[in-house]
């Protein structure tokens, strides 16, 4: 039976060369996962015309247990597929076993974010450069810098809403901001003190660069630039942003606005923030979308039952 298994394999590797045009080294790969396949299937006294659903179950799980990357089971699994179906379809069985599995669940990665620490360094940096003497228009800049950084760590937005914010929001009192996001949906975020703070510096200076210049204040943006949009572009702030982590002695690679977003994010729900509100201030349609923090949430309930549940002060831990 053995030799049987061998001749249909290769028949089968054979279509894909003539029919799809499979590469050496496609080939190559599909005779590893395959003869995998077949020592597994022996050891169980299976073999590829009698193998069972249960038996490729069975294989995948033996997978994923060696800690075989989700790719690379997803990799496997479709190359037994093909297999059985190709089988099926020559009719050398009356089945096809593998119809049934589940792909393995790849794992959606982490956000990258930040420590506290590395956030209050970059604010910091950037309000000891806005303090610096200088000519009005640079200070303007570093003015501009403190408020994007601030506002963006406040609330969490997208880049795209914070750099095309309207001119009008200077004129708003409050410690709420109105941000309009995708499909023009809005949403009210509340302001930290040092973000109003941050606003209204670069507003004092915005208004005397208004005055100035008739161009900067006709513009209907809190953030103005020569650019074809009007405002600045965030691939120009994603560059300064990374110009202030290296003068911060931050690695400027591991930051971007959306680590910001992320550290945002990450950050309130370490503080006990409620997922729900988290979804409500980043704009999210979809809790899913919200979801992939969650594991922020595991780590403050798993530290609130080692502080606070009553075996865990007694050093025995809880069930």
């Amino acid at each position: 039976m053995a030799s049987l298994d061998a001749a249909h394999m290769e028949a089968f590797l054979e279509m894909l060369s003539a029919e799809r045009g499979a590469s050496a080294n496609t080939l190559a790969a599909y005779r590893r996962d395959l003869g995998d396949l077949r020592t597994f299937l022996a050891k169980r006294g299976s073999d590829l015309m009698t193998v069972t659903s249960a038996d490729l179950s069975a294989y995948m799980t033996r997978l994923a247990g060696e800690g075989l990357k989700a790719t690379s089971q997803a990799r496997k699994l479709s190359s037994l597929r093909q297999l059985f179906k190709f089988l099926y379809a020559e009719g050398l069985r009356g089945d096809d076993p593998s119809a049934v599995l589940d792909a393995p669940k790849k794992g959606r990665p982490l956000p990258k974010t930040m420590s506290v620490d590395a956030v209050t360094r970059l604010l910091d940096q950037a309000a000891q450069e806005a303090a610096l003497p200088g000519e009005p228009e640079e200070s303007l800049k570093r003015l501009r810098m403190v408020a994007l950084v601030e506002l963006l760590y406040a609330t969490g937005m997208r880049v795209s809403e914070l750099v095309a914010l309207p001119a009008r929001v200077l004129g708003e009192e409050g410690r709420f901001l109105v941000i309009r996001g995708k499909g023009a949906k809005e949403r009210l975020v509340p302001l930290s003190r040092s973000a109003i703070a941050a606003m209204q510096a670069y507003g004092r200076a915005w208004t005397l660069a208004a005055e100035k210049n008739p161009k900067f204040k006709e513009s209907p943006f809190l953030f103005p630039a020569a650019s074809k949009e009007g405002h600045l572009p965030r691939q120009v702030f994603a560059r300064d942003l990374k110009d202030l982590a290296i003068r911060a002695g931050l690695t400027p690679s591991l930051l971007s606005p959306h680590v910001l977003r992320h550290a945002f994010a990450s950050h309130l729900l370490q503080n006990g923030a409620d997922l729900r509100a988290v979804q409500e201030l980043l704009g999210h349609t979809d809790i899913s979308t919200t979801q992939i923090y969650t594991h922020v949430l595991e780590e403050r309930l798993q530290q609130l039952v080692h502080t606070h549940h009553p075996l865990a002060k007694q050093g025995k831990k809880p069930d």
